[in-house]
């Protein structure tokens, strides 16, 4: 059986290829809600239909868990979902948490970008009064984003650009740590290392969720051990363009992390 991994779009792949990096030995599924990408500036309720349907069409392959790899969907249904559904579903944040960590003590700021829709959530506002008690935590959405990100829009000087326009008037000197709080994002991770001051730490919430995913199938006697990292790749338009653009995407966000660990090696 596969673990699947759904996102309204290609932001999730961040989170299955750090899965597939995690578990070598497990089978994927990964859905995109093509028909309604993006979901970050939608309305909250048609956000939640859109997302029952979706895990509705999963749960008719053969899954053993459900990854939420979409901050803005868990945020919105994680709950219900987990009442309705007997296996794993595991969802995800922004990593405020260990950004509050790294910063408690420096003295720096932090600063969360997400979609509108993720920032404005009950669930977010509570994440950070439940873990900012020093007030260090600014956030600013990003609306145009994962529309770049979905029209494979990895430019540099086009996205630096972007960046600077969005992070005008910001003092980036009294900021430790920016947080990816949108799986489409990290994408972008290499763009913000070259233009962001090097003091600055970027992280997003792939591997606390993917370490989450190992615990519970730890748990519940479900890890496998005769996969062989394939990928299922499906969306709601059933578009084979979009899903070679799926493995385009996977090929490209593959490639990124490759290199970062062949600097980080050399460094």
């Amino acid at each position: 059986m596969r673990i699947a991994f759904f996102d309204s779009g290609l932001g999730g792949l961040t989170v299955l290829s750090t899965a597939m990096k995690r578990l070598p030995q497990e089978d994927f599924l990964f859905y995109a809600d093509t028909l309604h990408v993006p979901y970050g500036s939608k309305a909250a309720e048609d956000v939640k239909t859109y997302i029952q349907h979706s895990i509705e069409t999963i749960m008719e392959e053969e899954v053993k868990a459900i990854v939420i790899a979409c901050n803005t969907a868990t945020s919105l249904a994680v709950s219900d979902l987990r009442k309705k559904y007997d296996i794993p579903i595991i969802g995800m944040e922004p990593a405020v948490k260990p950004a509050v960590q790294i910063n408690r003590d420096t003295g720096k700021r932090i600063l969360v970008l997400a979609t509108p829709l993720t920032l404005k959530e009950a669930k977010y506002r509570e994440l950070v009064h439940r873990v900012d008690d020093r007030h260090i935590v600014d956030s600013l959405p990003l609306p145009e984003l994962v529309q770049h990100c979905e029209a494979l829009n990895f430019d540099p000087e086009v996205m630096k650009a972007y960046f600077r326009s969005k992070l005008e008037g910001f003092d980036l000197s009294q900021y430790g740590t920016v947080v990816l709080g949108c799986t489409h994002y990290p994408f972008y991770r290499n763009i913000l290392c070259d233009l962001l001051p090097k003091h600055i730490r970027i992280i997003d919430g792939s591997m606390g969720t993917v370490k989450r995913l190992v615990e519970v199938l730890r748990e519940r006697g479900l890890l496998g051990s005769s996969g062989r990292n394939d990928v299922k790749l499906l969306c709601s338009g059933g578009s084979a363009a979009y899903i070679q653009k799926m493995e385009k995407a996977l090929t490209i966000y593959g490639a990124m992390e490759a290199g970062n660990l062949a600097a980080n090696e050399a460094n």
